[in-house]
């Protein structure tokens, strides 16, 4: 096999899968039966990105936690997504998607308090994003 014939599959493999998630992030979206609460979550924002920060800059966190919310805040931040943020709805989605993964891994590993300690918004706001996240509070 030519060099020319790897790279193409590589390439046609890879926009495949592009587009699978696509579809699958356009699925989602349809399926969520609680747009009033994502379109909460999207009033939020502010509220999410100081969280992360906070949450990036606290020592008390492992370091491993540290570094994916460095890591999640500079996906957010470069201009280039998985899914380009141009296209309605599900532009968005990617970045949500991230932010919740990043969110339920911190609380994994650090503990429901710490969504808590460092939350820079009301109560209700921080029970939308604990319910699009599908987190739970503490107990």
């Amino acid at each position: 096999m030519s060099a020319w014939v790897v790279a193409g599959s590589v390439a046609a493999s890879l926009l495949l899968v592009w587009l699978v998630l696509v579809v699958a992030l356009l699925v989602a979206a349809r399926r969520e039966p609680d747009r009033a609460g994502l379109l909460d979550v999207l009033r939020l924002v502010p509220d999410v990105v100081r969280l992360l920060r906070r949450l990036a800059a606290d020592p008390q966190l492992p370091r491993g936690v540290r570094v994916r919310l460095g890591l999640a805040v500079g996906y957010l931040l470069v201009p280039l997504d998985l899914v380009p943020d141009v296209l309605p709805v599900v532009g968005l989605l990617d970045d949500a998607l991230v932010v919740a993964l990043v969110l339920r891994s911190v609380v994994r590993a650090a503990g429901p308090d710490a969504l808590d300690r460092h939350w820079p918004g009301t109560p209700a706001g921080l029970d939308a994003v604990r319910r699009v996240t599908r987190l739970r509070p503490p107990t």
